[in-house]
């Protein structure tokens, strides 16, 4: 079905958009966990619950490691060269950037956190009333500690760098995204963002 005024998703040809799309799946999927979480209780799951379980774990266990390496291997390298080569800008975006990279660590933890959790509550059907609390707070910090991260990356970080980067650079950088997920960055058809390609679905 079409969606009218529904948001353009980013094409790997635009990958700073593309990086702010990835964005609003992390905040759809977290909440998602967190609303399975406060129906279910730990109890047994129905089907929709189970498969919104399952679907969001699966994405935060092969999609995160991608859009870190996104940033981290391919956005953050290229701002870093321009700051030691002077720019004063860059050099400004180069302290956002080390917090962020831990924000990235520090994310990993409850990310493996979450993942036993809930992975647990799929294999035996049923949650501790602890692990269920656990769980809550768990996805409730992770909720506020993206909107911080995310803040500062879509309204700082992405900005910035779409201003010190110029058109070969950006090229690569999606060029490099669309590798990591296996993902024909030349291909003639529209379907080049993170989550429509069938052999991209899951890493996305």
């Amino acid at each position: 079905m079409i969606q009218i005024n529904a948001p353009r998703e980013h094409t790997f040809a635009e990958p700073l958009g593309l990086l702010s799309d990835c964005h609003r799946r992390i905040e759809k999927f977290l909440e998602q966990l967190l609303r399975v979480t406060r129906a279910a209780v730990g109890g047994p799951l129905d089907e929709m619950q189970r498969d919104a379980l399952a679907t969001a774990l699966a994405y935060f266990r092969r999609a995160a490691p991608l859009h870190t390496d996104d940033e981290e291997a391919s956005l953050f390298p290229r701002l870093r060269i321009l700051a030691e080569n002077g720019n004063t800008n860059a050099r400004r975006a180069l302290a956002v950037m080390e917090r962020l990279e831990h924000d990235h660590d520090a994310a990993d933890l409850r990310h493996a956190l979450i993942d036993e959790l809930g992975t647990h509550w799929l294999e035996h059907n049923a949650l501790g009333s602890a692990e269920v609390a656990q769980l809550e707070s768990e996805l409730t910090q992770l909720r506020a500690f993206y909107a911080a991260h995310i803040a500062v990356e879509d309204k700082e970080l992405f900005p910035l760098a779409g201003t010190l980067l110029d058109n070969a650079q950006i090229e690569t950088i999606g060029r490099e995204m669309a590798s990591r997920r296996g993902v024909d960055f030349d291909a003639p058809d529209a379907m080049q963002r993170c989550s429509s390609r069938r052999n991209a679905a899951k890493a996305a």
